[in-house]
């Protein structure tokens, strides 16, 4: 049995299980034979309250899941999804969450392991995840952070001494996952798919109290309660759009209630700038490649407000009515979130119809030229004249009138250089980069290239020399880079 110990470094107090037992199943995570710590967050662990000396000690034990700390009830959730567009019952298949984590600050996170083993959702899977997507997600989950976009963040990632079939025989590994809840938009098709209107309240209640305790006084709290997760995802898309995000797997199970970035799979950064731009390899159709993901987030938030329905007006044809309403309203607030965004990576205060169309012009010139996106505007950001698009007369105008609105908007240009480099990284978790120190990590169990990766990418708007080798184009130019989810 799995070994039950005090940790009074954690200060668990749980509530999701205080939802209706159909949300999730009780479930210890499975022991493993050789656990091994491989990386430890310990800026994420100082900011959780955590014991840093006592998880260097036990973490591996903790982080496979062989020792329980007190407090923790792990558990399986419960959701459903659309995959690709078709509509499928879920769940925790390799996840279980050890509990929730209220931090010194007082701030509530779910801490959950990921490849712990079968669930009552695996279906025909292993439960089990191997080393390099793991590895994937610590890195990009964490380059998110330093990017300033909203993200489950990994803590700590775990060896488990056993090997894991899949096209070949890999390296089992555990993820431990830190995310403010795991509540999706999957979690509420789910129960919604029950048709029991009294599981459709207790669960948006709950969302509502732990998310969004604003909106308890909203006359209409389901409509509020939509109209506040619009915003959300607006605002996130277009922050995975500024620096090139591809999540690559937007399924309604992958989209998180709060505005967090969840579920690294098969997810890359664009090297050339191109809206067509897939690295998943399932995605066959380019379902969710880069340009459509705007498009797709409100695709899913229209599965959202169907299961809504029942509680935002008695009248079916009214609460349909009203409810499209507001997922019309998404492109017009994407906009408004990309546009701003875009703005400040070009150092403009305001941004109204003109700049939009010098935002526009831009990025249809990137795209016809196959311009790298990141070193691109790393180069304008420092005013290094370093790639042949500068000499080209095209770009020459181009630039003209962005100086003029420049100008017209009247910033100081010390003002418009450190604008600039607050929102224009100097660098990204390139995918050769990520895919060279994972590699390393699998055949040599050598750490050390993602340790320094991971470092350079804690400030990536710092601007250092270290910075400057890793924020070159790579190598091989725009080469067919394919990831994997790793099931």
């Amino acid at each position: 049995m799995t070994e039950k110990r005090r940790m009074s470094h954690w200060n668990f107090d749980n509530t999701y299980t205080m939802l209706p037992d159909v949300f999730y199943k009780k479930q210890l995570p499975a022991r493993v034979e050789r656990p091994e710590l491989m990386l430890l967050n310990e800026e994420l662990g100082h900011e959780l309250g955590l014991h840093m000396d006592a998880l260097r000690e036990e973490g591996a034990a903790i982080f496979s899941g062989n020792q329980i700390v007190e407090g923790s009830e792990p558990f399986a959730q419960a959701y459903a999804g659309h995959q690709f567009g078709h509509f499928t019952m879920l769940g925790d298949g390799r996840a279980v969450m050890l509990g929730e984590h209220v931090t010194p600050s007082g701030k509530r996170v779910d801490i959950q392991l990921k490849g712990a083993g079968q669930t009552p959702f695996s279906r025909r899977g292993d439960g089990r995840a191997t080393l390099g997507p793991v590895l994937r997600e610590y890195i990009v989950s964490e380059a998110m952070h330093g990017l300033n976009i909203p993200t489950s963040r990994a803590l700590a990632a775990v060896g488990t001494g056993e090997n894991v079939q899949r096209e070949q025989m890999k390296q089992g590994a555990v993820l431990t996952r830190v995310s403010s809840s795991h509540i999706r938009v999957g979690t509420f098709e789910y129960a919604a798919y029950a048709r029991d209107e009294a599981l459709i309240i207790k669960l948006l209640d709950y969302t509502i109290d732990r998310h969004y305790p604003q909106l308890q006084k909203e006359k209409n709290k389901p409509l509020a309660f939509l109209r506040e997760v619009i915003k959300k995802q607006a605002a996130l898309v277009a922050l995975w759009m500024k620096v090139g995000f591809v999540h690559g797997v937007m399924n309604t199970d992958n989209v998180s209630i709060n505005g967090q970035t969840i579920d690294y799979g098969p997810c890359a950064f664009i090297d050339a700038y191109d809206r067509k731009a897939v690295f998943s390899s399932i995605d066959h159709s380019g379902r969710y490649a880069y340009g459509n993901q705007p498009a797709i987030a409100q695709w899913n938030l229209a599965r959202l407000a169907e299961t809504l329905i029942p509680l935002i007006h008695p009248d079916p044809q009214q609460a349909i009515h009203e409810a499209t309403d507001l997922i019309n309203m998404f492109p017009q607030i994407y906009d408004t979130y990309w546009y701003a965004e875009m703005g400040k990576k070009l150092g403009l205060e305001i941004v109204d119809s003109k700049e939009r169309k010098l935002i526009d012009d831009l990025l249809h010139f990137l795209e016809g030229e196959r311009i790298d996106y990141t070193y691109f505007f790393r180069s304008l950001t420092l005013n290094k004249r370093d790639l042949a698009i500068f000499e080209a007369a095209s770009f020459i105008e181009w630039e003209k009138q962005w100086k003029h609105c420049l100008a017209r908007q009247g910033v100081d240009e010390s003002v418009i250089a450190q604008r600039m480099k607050q929102h224009n990284p100097a660098v990204i978790p390139r995918n050769y980069l990520v895919e060279k120190a994972i590699q390393k990590a699998e055949r040599e169990a050598d750490f050390s290239d993602i340790k320094q990766l991971l470092d350079l990418l804690q400030d990536p708007y710092a601007y250092t020399a270290e910075q400057e080798k890793y924020g070159q184009m790579p190598p091989d130019g725009d080469s067919r880079y394919i990831t994997y989810c790793g099931t």
